[in-house]
């Protein structure tokens, strides 16, 4: 390959295209004779074999113990990404990521046995950016001779329990993608690394094995399972991270690092570090040779003759001759002690070697099959607060996510104007970038420092500003109307200044869903009674209700209907004022606790909360209840005890909530035969409103909850139960990542025999899309809308944990309390969303895989004050005609002028439908409505690999019981069969029709 600054490199893809559904790469592609001739020039150097055994020679006959220099560097946490990189606000924390790496690649150049890895490449991005040629140059030689090495590769290390798998793919391909097109093969990472996230889903290891990786190291695990797995020997194992897909697709070699990502104790040799360098010379008094060597070789909790140490902590390596003078040192003084038939070997390494030397070892590693939550550090410290932690946030994150994949079909579907068009320049990379960052696991976690919160919100919104410039142009260019456009981003809290003034607006709904869609939708308006029409000028039925809640805006009531839009596509609705007058109170007395639709039949809402017969001739009492647990100032504010919930750690004083209010002031409230609601007033600052919409299965429950008050003095973790007849027994299920769902046990982990000391805390998982319980008959689900914690602590129980604040910090270094101010400094009011599902467990997933897939990818609503022109397209579908129900689009992206990337995905588990878990197969020259498919080659998950050049190692392991699931395959080149969970990530080169 020849990069950009002309470095020539062996490690590069080698095929061409070819015209069919081969292999072929539309991006720089070199002739072959002149990849040929460099190669052959390249390989006549030293660095040429060196790049070709760039793992360090090892020792068979002793113990080697491989040396990993590593800096971990967070993309945000305690100071912005900005601050982090420019190493400013020092005051806060000394780190500044730009002088790590200038420091890093120069004592690099001093000696080829020395190694560095890194991880984050939004940090490397920028610093990349910022070096001369010649500096690129030798990084580019660095990294083809192994002596540097991208590990991970993602735009960040993102958090593994509030993460949506679709993000975590994006943030993954987009930083792969960098290396890929900056130092092709050599650039690839080979082993994932997640050294610092709090806890471990079974999706995340799932993910990297497709991404080809052959590896998964990471730090932290509970401390009862850590305990056991050092005493057997069972620090690395074989991580079987799906039920549906074949082995080995998602088997995934993984180790627990022996010291979570720290270099051993008294072996520090950075600049922000205490201990003792190596002082060698024997004529000090000092001299300390003999006792830092015998310190080092103590004990190893390992199956093979090969450890892993990391050598390097938090933004270290700003003086990076500290580190490496003194393991200059530490090699050369252990190795010597073999001419005294020492049997310890001590080099320099990387994380994609030592699993080699593993694998060749040949034998037989323990199988994993389930996950690494909860994490808990002591026994009474469980890392399960922050599954909830900063829920705005989650939810901002969670609609930018939607957003940016709107905004990336939108680039394709609309072509090249999209980008450059009537509305000016726009591009979805900002966006893609700002996601990237966001995936961080002290980001979307909710970890962080307030003002870091801010950083990241503020990213989120300047992402979202260029995607905006981009939708314009590219609705513009596909409804053949210029006229202005607005986004109304404040509908949550009933505001929108163009539906609250205009007598006459049309609305646009872009659907990015693969399937028609029927959507509820609100909007703020002073009028009492509208005319809404569809794009085929059909009047659709509305009403004009009150305004639950607002929390700024001058609308008097909501204009309620439902749309419909077709897949990857948009249609319109024009709505006109028929009656400009305030409208009058849709309240109603509540003689009766009824409301009801054609599918449940009626659904009974009592004083107390309790919410009766949701299933059509069925009965079912739902009690809801709304609670918060709770810590007081005397609980343990202290580092010694260790024992307050904080921005990480949940720890309530009691195993039994505070009930808030055992009854509700409720109203009845009948909005048309479109939707009927019920309003229930909890206290002044908890409130719900639960809606059935005609032809809906689902119950939608929108909670409101904030600011949450503390001037009593106690921190209060605020949930909502729902109490069932469900005879669950202890059991109950959530989802990884948004995709396959695992059960969970009541005081029980799968691997070992749990002592269990929190009760509620220790019970706690994250969900990022739904959970439910079941018995033979029931299965109620719960939808949600962002990222949360669950549990079921009572048999025929579900409880969710909404919103947090606390008074005191919990010690694991954020350094402040959760107690985030809100808008008026009295505290954040969030608001949410539940969807409740209750069906026969054999038909759950048919309803609940769709709601959850629409409140992840929900439509675009976007306005125009007046009446559409007369040539102005009302309706459009970037598809030739749906997909079959069990298959979602999962990316659809422009990669290059005439290429786009898609990603097909199964979105059942097997045997979780009996209608949708089978193979199906989808025409990919039937697929576009405006695209004509020109050729197609299948990739990795990450994108940076063809999918015929993946080689992964492969391991032996414990054999077992269950059925391995088969695979259908691919009739012709151009139909794709998808087996339940599968993903296939396919290059397109495409035409505009």
């Amino acid at each position: 390959k020849v990069s950009d600054s002309l470095v020539f490199s062996i490690c590069t893809h080698s095929d061409l295209p070819d015209g069919s559904g081969g292999s072929w790469w539309g991006h720089r592609v070199p002739f072959i004779f002149l990849f040929n001739i460099l190669l052959l020039l390249y390989l006549s150097t030293d660095n040429g074999l060196q790049s070709l055994q760039s793992c360090p020679a090892t020792n068979p006959s002793m113990l080697n113990v491989h040396l990993v220099p590593h800096t971990h560097d967070d993309v945000g946490w305690l100071k912005t990404v900005d601050q982090y990189y420019y190493g400013d606000r020092n005051n806060i924390q000394h780190a500044g990521v730009q002088y790590i790496l200038d420091s890093v690649i120069d004592q690099l150049q001093k000696d080829p046995a020395r190694r560095f890895i890194y991880v984050e490449t939004a940090f490397f991005y920028r610093w990349w950016r910022q070096q001369s040629q010649s500096t690129q140059r030798i990084v580019a030689q660095l990294v083809n001779e192994g002596r540097l090495e991208f590990i991970n590769g993602g735009w960040c290390m993102s958090d593994e329990a509030t993460t949506h798998y679709s993000a975590v793919i994006d943030q993954m391909t987009l930083g792969l993608r960098f290396l890929n097109d900056t130092f092709g093969e050599c650039g690839r990472p080979r082993v994932a690394w997640h050294i610092d996230p709090f806890g471990h889903a079974r999706e995340h290891a799932s993910i990297f094995a497709q991404m080809g990786y052959d590896g998964f190291f990471f730090g932290r695990l509970d401390y009862q399972d850590k305990a056991r797995r050092m005493k057997t020997k069972e620090m690395e194992m074989l991580w079987r991270a799906s039920e549906s897909l074949t082995p080995p697709l998602a088997d995934l070699f993984t180790g627990v690092l022996p010291n979570g990502y720290n270099p051993p104790e008294g072996f520090c040799w950075d600049q922000s570090c205490d201990d003792a360098p190596i002082r060698d010379d024997p004529d000090l008094e000092d001299y300390n040779v003999d006792e830092i060597v015998q310190k080092f070789l103590n004990a190893a909790f390992y199956k093979t003759n090969h450890i892993i140490m990391t050598m390097g902590s938090d933004f270290q390596y700003e003086n990076a001759n500290l580190w490496y003078k003194n393991m200059d040192k530490l090699i050369k003084y252990v190795n010597a002690l073999q001419a005294k038939e020492s049997k310890v070997n001590v080099l320099y390494s990387t994380p994609s070697c030592y699993p080699q030397e593993l694998n060749l070892a040949n034998l037989t590693w323990p199988l994993k099959t389930d996950d690494f939550f909860p994490y808990a550090d002591d026994a009474h410290d469980f890392w399960t607060g922050y599954f909830t932690s900063r829920p705005a946030l989650k939810l901002y994150e969670r609609l930018s996510n939607s957003r940016l994949q709107t905004c990336n079909q939108l680039e394709v579907l609309g072509g090249p104007k999209s980008k450059s068009g009537p509305f000016g320049e726009g591009d979805s990379d900002t966006m893609s970038k700002a996601m990237g960052v966001a995936q961080h696991h002290d980001a979307v976690s909710g970890t962080e420092k307030q003002h870091v919160a801010y950083d990241y919100a503020r990213r989120l919104a300047t992402g979202w500003a260029h995607c905006e410039v981009l939708v314009r142009n590219s609705l513009a260019v596909l409804s053949g109307s210029e006229a202005p456009r607005v986004f109304c981003e404040n509908l949550n809290i009933s505001v929108c200044p163009l539906t609250e003034s205009s007598h006459k607006f049309s609305m646009n709904v872009y659907n990015p869903l693969g399937r028609t869609v029927s959507w509820p939708v609100r909007l703020p308006v002073n009028g009492s009674v509208y005319s809404v029409t569809d794009a085929n000028g059909r009047a659709v039925d509305s009403q004009v209700g009150n305004v639950f809640i607002s929390l700024k805006g001058y609308a008097k009531g909501e204009l309620v209907f439902q749309v419909e839009a077709p897949p990857l596509g948009y249609s319109t609705y024009i709505i006109s004022m028929l009656r400009d007058e305030p409208p009058a109170s849709s309240a109603k007395p509540t003689a009766t606790r009824s409301i009801q639709n054609k599918v449940h039949g009626a659904a009974h809402v009592e004083t107390c909360g309790n919410l009766e017969s949701f299933q059509k001739n069925e009965v079912m009492c739902v009690f809801v209840l709304f609670g918060n647990y709770r810590y007081n100032a005397s609980a343990g504010n202290n580092k010694e005890s260790r024992q307050t919930s904080g921005a990480y750690i949940f720890r309530p004083n009691s195993s039994d909530p505070f009930v808030i209010n055992k009854t509700a002031e409720t109203q009845i409230v009948t909005v048309s035969s479109t939707v009927q609601e019920v309003t229930q007033w909890f206290s002044p600052w908890v409130s719900q409103v639960v809606r059935l919409y005609e032809g809906h299965r689902e119950l939608e429950m929108e909670w409101t909850v904030g600011p949450v008050p503390v001037a009593d003095g106690l921190g209060k973790e605020v949930i909502t139960r729902l109490d069932t007849d469900i005879k669950s027994s202890d059991y109950f299920y959530t989802d990884s990542n948004g995709r396959e769902v695992l059960e969970r046990r009541k005081d029980y982990r799968p691997t070992w025999e749990l002592k269990q000391t929190e009760p509620v805390a220790g019970n706690y998982y994250p969900i990022n899309s739904r959970a439910y319980i079941k018995d033979d008959k029931h299965q109620l689900t719960v939808v949600t809308d962002r990222s949360q914690g669950a549990s079921s602590i009572y048999n025929g129980s579900l409880e969710i944990m909404l919103h947090r604040r606390l008074l005191y910090d919990d010690f694991r270094g954020v350094g402040e309390p959760l107690s985030e101010p809100g808008e008026f400094s009295d505290g954040l009011v969030a608001r949410g969303r539940l969807l409740l599902t209750l069906s026969p467990p054999d038909t759950a997933a048919d309803v609940h895989k769709p709601l959850a897939q629409g409140m992840v990818l929900q439509p675009l609503l976007s306005f125009q004050d007046g009446t559409p022109s007369a040539n102005t397209k009302l309706e459009f579908s970037g598809l030739q005609t749906s997909l079959p129900p069990a298959v979602h689009l999962l990316t659809l992206s422009q990669w290059d002028k005439d290429t786009v990337l898609i990603r097909l995905e199964h979105q059942y588990q097997a045997k979780e439908s009996k209608t949708h878990s089978q193979p199906v197969t989808v025409n990919l020259q039937k697929l576009f409505s405006t695209l004509e498919v020109l050729g197609a080659s299948e990739m990795s998950l990450g994108a940076n690999q063809w999918k015929e050049d993946m080689n992964r190692l492969q391991w032996n392991t414990e054999k077992t019981s269950k059925p391995l699931p088969l695979s259908a395959k691919d009739p012709s080149p151009w139909e794709v069969t998808l087996n339940p969970m599968e993903i296939r990530t396919l290059l397109l080169r495409v035409r505009q029709l």
